[in-house]
């Protein structure tokens, strides 16, 4: 297969990005409530965040980071798809925007809530009224409708356009393909549970399955690019 090494270094960087989300992920849920703590007040969440120090810090800034992985995978199920370019050329753009939005909305966290957090702790009363205001306002729009809704919205868009690539090449199974694809409508619809709570499960089902389909994916992406064997 050619660009093979490409293609393998985009199956790693699934790989690696869903293994560092989960430990990223179980780190900020036992530390700091995540995601519950997404809907709590500033009295509540700012101080909780001064409190977990540099250590705290750090990890939201690498969290912040790990969407950038998913560009070098998406570079690599591209190349992996050379029957559908023009599909994978939007599916690519797909989840350059995807990663974007959601760095934008997670880098709120070690920047500009770390800096709240501590001119909360300073602040008077009157002054703690518009810095609660202030942090609703970021949460809402860099974190709900940028961060969560645009950015897993793009996400979908690029697992949804590789599924229905993957139909198109011989070397993928049916099955990988229309799981991708199944995967992908799951997970737009969870991205609606900032409109409406109806789909609250499907989007904390959606938490557990896209570290998993990324680690398929990336398996798959490594798997079935090697070279056919002769007579096979």
């Amino acid at each position: 297969m050619e660009n093979r090494k490409i293609v393998v270094a985009g199956g790693v960087s699934f790989i690696g990005g869903a293994l560092a989300f989960v430990v990223v992920f179980s780190y900020l849920a036992a530390k700091f409530n995540y995601p519950d703590v997404l809907d709590g007040a500033a009295a509540d969440v700012l101080p909780r965040l001064r409190e977990g120090g540099s250590m705290m810090r750090a990890v939201w800034a690498v969290y912040a980071f790990l969407p950038l992985l998913l560009v070098p995978g998406a570079i690599g199920a591209f190349y992996a798809c050379p029957a559908s370019k023009p599909r994978m050329t939007l599916a690519l753009i797909a989840a350059t925007l995807g990663t974007l939005a959601m760095c934008l909305g997670l880098m709120r966290w070690p920047s500009i809530h770390w800096a709240l957090a501590g001119a909360y702790a300073a602040a008077g009363a009157e002054a703690r009224v518009a810095l609660d205001a202030i942090f609703h306002g970021l949460n809402l729009y860099l974190g709900n409708y940028i961060g969560e809704f645009l950015g897993e919205v793009m996400l979908a868009v690029f697992f949804l356009l590789t599924g229905c690539s993957m139909r198109g090449e011989g070397r993928f199974p049916k099955w990988l393909a229309w799981s991708g694809v199944v995967f992908a409508l799951l997970f737009i619809v969870g991205a609606f549970r900032n409109v409406t709570s109806a789909v609250q499960g499907i989007s904390d089902l959606n938490n557990s399955l896209l570290p998993l389909w990324m680690i398929v994916l990336g398996v798959a992406l490594i798997w079935y690019s090697r070279p056919a064997r002769s007579g096979a």
